[in-house]
């Protein structure tokens, strides 16, 4: 790829990490935690509204207005779609069996259905996630560094996406931040493989799908 300015790059990566941080994790999410409550439909409809605004909107208009590039296109959201969901179905179904074989199988609960639940960390996630990680940063990397040392980076990258959340919720261990790692580095091969972001965007909303709703690992 193109070897493109830097500077612009850290100013998206100071801005991301600032707006998530300090306009979601530490300001609305508190807030429409406490005031509507996020099992509503409201919150579902807030935490799409905030992560379009922080997590993809400003990538589009990164690519658009900085790269000048079709963004659509530079995503690999155009080509080789079908090779993509084949691959993220695929990636899916060896997702079920481990789990299965790992806990078994699920128990139904309908405490775990919200429309939050369905939306936002099952439906939506993928693409939130995977278009500014894998379709935007790795391949942003990937204009300086090897493949290896690109995932590397991007997946401590997305590590860091995490950490205010798990800092104020209490949750930062170890454990949460390899298995983010290790699932950052697993999408990021899937993408190469498939040459189509739909590749990961399917799996990751499966697979939190499938975490959330139906296993309740999280």
């Amino acid at each position: 790829m193109k070897q493109r300015p830097l500077i612009p790059l850290i100013g998206y990566l100071a801005c991301f990490y600032l707006a998530w941080t300090f306009v979601w994790v530490y300001g609305v999410y508190p807030w429409a935690n406490k005031t509507v409550g996020n099992a509503t439909f409201a919150y579902a409809l807030i935490n799409f509204v905030f992560r379009l605004v922080i997590w993809v909107l400003p990538v589009v208009a990164y690519l658009r207005y900085i790269d000048r590039v079709e963004v659509l296109q530079y995503l690999q959201l155009k080509q080789h779609w079908k090779r993509g969901v084949i691959v993220g179905l695929t990636v899916t179904v060896i997702n079920v069996l481990g789990t299965l074989w790992r806990i078994g199988p699920p128990v139904w609960s309908t405490a775990h259905v919200t429309w939050n639940s369905i939306i936002g960390t099952s439906i939506l996630v993928g693409v939130f996630e995977e278009i500014p990680f894998r379709g935007f940063l790795l391949q942003k990397l990937q204009e300086r560094f090897d493949f290896v040392t690109s995932t590397v980076i991007s997946s401590s990258l997305f590590v860091g996406a995490h950490v205010p959340g798990w800092i104020m919720l209490g949750a930062l261990t170890a454990s949460h931040i390899a298995y983010i790692f290790g699932f950052g580095t697993i999408m990021a091969i899937i993408f190469r493989y498939s040459q189509s972001l739909w590749a990961p965007i399917i799996s990751h909303s499966l697979n939190d799908g499938l975490s959330n709703v139906i296993f309740h690992i999280n």
